[in-house]
């Protein structure tokens, strides 16, 4: 279910000057550039732009309502290094051509079905559309506590030419490190095995 619209939505988006729409309040300098493509509440990305001044990192957000609980929680840090765009990333082509480092893809939706494959952010389409994105070499890390999302994405990935660096069915039992998001928060403590890939290409 998704959630409810907080009732200062409008005026925390309005008032945030680290939003990018456009071309407005891009970032400017020539650090790597991490992008994640559904932020969420924000802990991930935040947590990232603390511990790496030297990259830059953009929260994508394509739901109003979340977005705006991130922003809250962002804006108290004044970071530099850190902007948000509220976006369906599939419309930002023109905006994020060959300016990407990597992309996080955090407990995406498994679109289980198999009539919606195209939707699953590893599916061919989307890697193709990657490609137009990133600057240079392309890395893809995903993380997820769904088997079925995480052995389509191996294969995927695999089959579209990356290689796969780093695979692990035990995340927080391996010695990568790691940043947990609010999901990966509420799925490990009930239990459940997170599952994490470094692809390159």
């Amino acid at each position: 279910m998704r959630m409810r619209n907080p009732k200062d939505k409008d005026e925390v988006i309005n008032s945030c000057d680290f939003l990018i729409t456009d071309t407005i309040n891009f970032v400017d300098n020539n650090k790597p550039l991490y992008i994640e493509i559904g932020m969420g509440k924000g802990n991930f990305i935040l947590q990232m732009a603390l511990n790496n001044p030297d990259i830059n990192f953009i929260g994508i957000e394509k739901y109003a309502s979340v977005a705006s609980i991130a922003i809250k929680k962002i804006r108290d840090y004044k970071l530099d290094n850190l902007k948000v765009i509220i976006n369906d990333v599939i419309n930002l082509e023109e905006l994020l051509k060959k300016r990407i480092d990597v992309i996080y893809l955090n407990f995406s939706d498994p679109w289980p079905k198999k009539r919606h494959e195209k939707r699953r952010l590893t599916s061919k389409i989307f890697l193709e559309f990657y490609d137009k994105l990133f600057k240079n070499k392309c890395v893809i890390i995903q993380k997820t506590d769904n088997d079925e999302l995480f052995n389509y994405s191996i294969e995927s990935l695999k089959n579209y030419g990356y290689k796969l660096e780093i695979v692990s069915y035990d995340l927080h039992n391996s010695n990568i490190d790691n940043v947990m998001t609010e999901y990966e928060e509420k799925f490990s403590k009930m239990g459940i095995k997170i599952k994490y890939l470094k692809a390159m290409k």
